[in-house]
């Protein structure tokens, strides 16, 4: 595919979204990026002054004012790749108005880890069912990356996963900079599952740092947790993978343990007795680890898959028993 004059429609304004928006803009190859912004306050604060009021103010804006819009369909009308970066839960309200031929002919890339709410499906099967998106059109980043990191210019590595290698190629080349190493994959299921499951996970592990589990707890919990993301991807795509790879493991890793991570947060916010709301209100950032226990619990009620982890977090989060009754329940389950 050819790499020279693409457009990019960047679809969302967080954290995640203005570090992809810096390495687009930071990236050699030439290209145009347009940038949805949602709300008009920020939308005419970046274009004045450069830098996202929100999240990552560190980072300089290499748009021109013009490519910055609050109209959603004016950036993906522009666009020849349109990069969706909004909160899963919120992904259906920011395309509301956009109507299902908008992606004819575009490359659509997800960059959200996370299930559609109500449909209770990964970004990639929306957009087949909803917007007939073809599959080999289709690709999703993938960690390990946190937005703070890249802000930061710290080495980073992210997959590209597509159906289509041409065009995990294609988008891989336009991400990649100095700072940013890039891997494709035609593994395109089990990098969406595995970027969701690793969220939960996280919150498992920040719910036992809440309740007073140490490292060594840490430990095997997060070994047992890339047996049951191993288990869980294999039933529901089962083709050949390598489980270790960075997409997969690395990506639970540094969610697992970073400083940087909003769903070790909000686990351990919850751990030390927080309620859901009162966490995500101090938050004020969306732990989608939050949103997809419920909806993993779904799939694995259908698949008649046993996640151990997975379903301690439920428990807490949606079925109210204490973190400390239930990560001690599960302790006992784990090896």
């Amino acid at each position: 595919m050819d790499v020279t004059k693409q457009t990019v429609g960047m679809i969302g304004s967080g954290s995640w979204a203005t570090a992809i928006i810096k390495m687009l803009g930071d990236n050699t190859v030439d290209k145009s990026i347009f940038w949805w912004i949602r709300n008009r306050e920020t939308a005419d604060y970046i274009r004045n002054y450069r830098h996202n009021p929100n999240y990552l103010s560190a980072i300089t804006v290499k748009i021109p004012k013009r490519h910055i819009h609050t109209d959603i369909r004016t950036v993906i009308e522009h666009a020849d790749i349109v990069v969706l970066n909004t909160p899963a839960a919120f992904l259906k309200d920011a395309l509301k108005r956009v109507p299902n031929e908008a992606f004819q002919d575009k490359i659509v890339v997800s960059a959200i880890k996370g299930i559609i709410p109500d449909e209770n499906q990964i970004v990639g099967d929306y957009l087949q069912e909803h917007y007939q998106v073809p599959i080999d059109r289709i690709a999703v980043i993938g960690g390990p990356c946190h937005a703070e990191e890249v802000s930061l210019e710290k080495l980073s590595y992210l997959t590209v996963a597509s159906k289509n290698r041409e065009v995990a190629a294609l988008v891989a080349s336009l991400i990649s900079t100095r700072y940013i190493k890039t891997n494709v994959s035609d593994d395109i299921y089990g990098t969406e599952y595995a970027a969701i499951l690793k969220n939960i996970y996280a919150v498992a592990g920040g719910m036992c740092h809440g309740v007073g589990f140490g490292d060594n707890f840490q430990a095997v919990l997060v070994s047992n947790a890339v047996r049951e993301m191993a288990h869980f991807v294999n039933t529901v795509h089962p083709i050949a993978r390598d489980i270790k790879e960075s997409a997969y493991l690395g990506d639970l890793l540094v969610t697992a343990y970073s400083q940087f991570s909003r769903n070790r947060t909000f686990g351990n916010m919850i751990g030390k007795g927080y309620s859901v709301k009162s966490a995500q209100l101090e938050m004020n950032m969306v732990a989608e680890g939050y949103y997809a226990s419920y909806c993993i619990q779904q799939i694995c009620i259908k698949y008649r898959i046993d996640l151990p982890i997975c379903n301690a977090v439920y428990n807490v989060l949606y079925g109210h028993q204490s973190p400390i009754v239930e990560m001690k329940a599960l302790a006992e389950q784990l090896t």
